[in-house]
């Protein structure tokens, strides 16, 4: 295996770092980085935090534009400021998400962006998926739906709609009888 050198340029690797310190000095809630070079060409790296209000959130995404401003790295875009549910600062190669935990929840933008490496992926495809041990699992002593005899439950759904009305429910004709026949 060949380990993946970090190809990116020390003024990003900057930028990640000071981003970083302005969610810690903000106290940013479960902050994840992504390097999202494999999946996508728009950034090369994705940061997602959270806040615990949107005047956290929005005031969480204000420092990290100031911070990322004074370290020379003008944001290209700032979406979302207004509602504070989900606050996006688009640094060209950082893109920075910062979200209530509820919006963060729904989105799942981790399991969209996150890369899972090529060997773990092939090694869970490949391996055996375990068997299980429990008497509930293998079917023992878990409680089996009851049957009529001989009917499947497609069988028995059938004949119960077959079966026809009673008499006391339907009209029933009367028939009259003609004098001449």
């Amino acid at each position: 295996m060949s380990a993946r050198k970090d190809t990116r340029p020390p003024a990003r690797a900057a930028l990640v770092k000071n981003i970083k310190a302005a969610l810690d000095e903000m106290k940013a809630v479960n902050v994840k980085v992504m390097d999202v070079r494999d999946v996508t060409d728009v950034a090369d790296c994705m940061i997602i935090a959270s806040g615990t209000s949107d005047r956290h959130v929005r005031s969480v995404a204000d420092n990290v534009v100031r911070r990322a401003k004074g370290a020379g790295f003008r944001p290209f875009g700032l979406e979302g400021e207004r509602d504070g549910e989900w606050v996006l600062v688009d640094l060209n190669d950082v893109i920075v998400h910062v979200m209530l935990p509820r919006v963060r929840e729904f989105y799942g933008l981790e399991g969209l962006w996150e890369v899972v490496p090529k060997s773990a992926a092939r090694k869970a495809a490949t391996q055996p998926k375990a068997k299980a041990k429990s008497k509930a699992a293998k079917g023992k002593g878990a409680p089996r739906a009851k049957r009529a005899k001989g009917k499947s439950a497609p069988d028995r759904r059938k004949s119960a709609a077959r079966k026809p009305a009673s008499r006391q429910s339907a009209p029933r004709a009367k028939r009259s009888r003609s004098a001449g026949s």
